[in-house]
């Protein structure tokens, strides 16, 4: 049985120094909003809704930690490049993940959610590029599969895999579809070398319930750069797509990929 199954929800937080202790293991889910990041947290959980889906982007609004085992989480990170977030709340959201991305030390790595009809967006390379610089490892799931011809969504797997391999050597790609299940149990395997040989991680998770509920309590604030990397990946509206992956026609500079993402005032 995957230790994806043993999810619970565990806590959400909204500031800093609400974080639980740094210590075990921590893969971060991140993606485009509506790419279906939280559709895809439910499928490998075979889960209907232990992470929240909507039909309106922008509703996973703080990270949300969910529980595998014994200091084991996944975390659901807000969504990036929706347009209709208030600035006030946009600032937050920037200062919030970009210190846990760039302080965590739990951190392992980072599943990065791709519709594939629409992959590797201006904002998905600036995140790939970003996150990329921290030599943490980056998994890219490929959702809604289904929505495509089996030998199309082939062909864009390739292509994003070409690119990835080309510039950003310690990621990895494939398909996924939580309609059709397909590559959930690919996705269960890669996640599970993060975290640790599952079947420990089950035995944890039943055996010490206690040390589960001691670690809730609040850490102290960490520290980290103010205004982060991050800045242009909340609250901005992705450019249309088109052409096949690893195309760039509506970003204007090309070599977009390889800059961190512009703070605030740029």
């Amino acid at each position: 049985m995957s230790v994806f199954q043993h999810a619970t929800f565990y806590t959400t937080v909204n500031e800093l120094h609400c974080l639980p202790p740094p210590q075990g293991v921590e893969i971060a889910f991140a993606g485009r909003s509506n790419a279906g990041k939280s559709s895809a947290i439910n499928s490998l959980a075979n889960r209907g809704r232990l992470a929240f889906v909507s039909k309106t982007p922008g509703r996973t609004q703080h990270l949300n930690f969910f529980q595998l085992g014994h200091n084991r989480f996944l975390v659901d990170l807000p969504g990036y490049g929706y347009a209709k977030v208030p600035f006030g709340v946009r600032q937050h959201w920037e200062h919030l993940l970009s210190t846990y991305l760039e302080t965590r030390e739990s951190l392992y790595g980072m599943v990065l959610i791709m519709d594939v009809r629409h992959p590797l967006t201006p904002l998905d390379r600036q995140m790939l590029a970003w996150f990329a610089s921290t030599g943490k490892p980056v998994h890219v799931l490929l959702t809604k599969s289904d929505k495509l011809a089996r030998q199309q969504a082939e062909k864009i797997r390739k292509d994003v895999l070409a690119f990835l391999r080309e510039t950003y050597p310690q990621c990895s790609v494939q398909l996924f579809s939580s309609l059709t299940k397909e590559g959930v149990e690919e996705a269960t395997a890669m996640l599970g070398k993060w975290l640790g040989r599952e079947t420990d991680l089950v035995q944890e998770s039943n055996a010490a319930p206690e040390e589960n509920d001691r670690v809730r309590r609040k850490n102290p604030r960490l520290k980290g750069n103010k205004t982060g990397g991050k800045a242009t990946l909340m609250g901005i509206k992705v450019p249309a797509q088109g052409g096949k992956a690893g195309d760039n026609k509506d970003n204007k500079d090309n070599n977009n990929e390889h800059k961190k993402p512009p703070v605030k005032g740029e």
